[in-house]
């Protein structure tokens, strides 16, 4: 590993070769280079709020998890990919052996802030590709996750989290996957306005889990070849999902098929899902020919969640729907307050809603 005391901008220059748009500082910063055969964990404990990890194109077997504020672990593009470590590395509690690529770690007390993830593949973790817990300000950008066991890049207890322009394909779970809590039973939490924009999702169980969140927006990403391509997912807690847009997606062919799960019937041909979410707004997205039987398939689908809690008061305007099967909307919900308006489509359970 190799170190130079430069500018973000002058250090990308002289050590990449490559030009990657960070703005200029006032004040130098600490590039850490890493190169294959070299640590990229060793550079990450050198590393101090502001500075940069550089990691140079090729495979690293290993896996990395980020506690520092404002570090930016920033690969060389697709061919800076990161696989799991040979079994007899991992040592126990450690992102690698809970199966993960890149863990970025807050505690209880305290969010880790302004950490930045960008610029390379995660491929093939038992678990997750990115796996972000307490933080604040996370931003993951450019990152391919790829044939990771369950979440391509999932956050968990998170604010002010921005997911852009990544692609996750073919993992065992949602593409991407942002909660309150996986293991406790809690009301939804305040993301605080994280924004999920310019993705591509495609093979996975499901695009986009927005799961027991509110003040959340899911735009202009496109979902292809999924079972799902977008759950809002809500229950009895209290304060329930909600106040989440999901605007201006691409939507289409989303008819793989997934099995029941305990929580969770079978899935296939479902477009976009709410399920006990309230004042929501579903707008301006173009969804077609997502197909399937499951009670979850359709274009637009408002369904009760798995604990019988109804969805309340969401919007669903604007859309253009076409060759979604059973219907381009459905409402099996008995919530008070969803409206239906300006869609173009030509069939709905019930009838009237196009």
């Amino acid at each position: 590993m190799t170190k130079c005391h430069v500018l973000y901008l002058a250090c990308t220059a002289a050590i990449v070769g490559t030009s990657l748009g960070a703005a200029p500082s006032a004040a130098a910063r600490t590039a850490h280079v890493v190169r294959p055969g070299e640590s990229i964990q060793k550079a990450v404990d050198a590393a101090v709020p502001g500075d940069t990890v550089f990691v140079a194109p090729g495979t690293y077997r290993e896996s990395v998890t980020i506690g520092t504020d404002r570090v930016t672990l920033r690969g060389a593009g697709p061919r800076t990919v990161l696989q799991p470590a040979p079994a007899a590395t991992r040592a126990a509690g450690t992102c690698a052996a809970d199966g993960n690529g890149i863990c970025v770690t807050g505690t209880k007390d305290r969010k880790v802030q302004g950490v930045t993830v960008t610029s390379l593949t995660v491929s093939g973790f038992t678990k997750n590709g990115v796996y972000a817990s307490a933080t604040d300000g996370l931003t993951v950008r450019r990152v391919t996750a790829e044939k990771n066991g369950v979440w391509g890049i999932a956050a968990e207890g998170s604010v002010r989290t921005a997911f852009r322009s990544n692609t996750a394909r073919d993992n065992g779970d949602a593409g991407l996957f942002l909660a309150n809590s996986v293991k406790e039973e809690q009301g939804a939490t305040d993301t605080q306005g994280t924004v999920v924009q310019g993705n591509r999702m495609e093979g996975n169980r499901i695009g986009v889990t927005v799961r027991r969140l509110r003040d959340l927006t899911v735009a202009r990403n496109r979902m292809t070849g999924n079972c799902a391509a977008v759950f809002v997912v809500g229950d009895e807690n209290k304060p329930k999902a909600g106040l989440v847009t999901v605007r201006d997606n691409r939507i289409e062919r989303n008819n793989k098929s997934c099995p029941k799960t305990p929580r969770l019937d079978a899935l296939q041909g479902s477009g976009i899902v709410l399920t006990g979410a309230e004042d929501s707004l579903i707008t301006r997205n173009v969804i077609t020919d997502n197909a399937g039987s499951s009670p979850l398939s359709g274009g637009i689908v408002l369904f009760k969640s798995f604990v019988g809690t109804t969805s309340e008061r969401n919007r669903i305007s604007g859309n253009v729907l076409s060759g979604n099967s059973p219907a381009d909307l459905v409402n099996a919900d008995t919530g008070q307050g969803n409206t239906f308006e300006g869609n173009s489509c030509r069939l709905s359970r019930p009838a009237g809603l196009c």
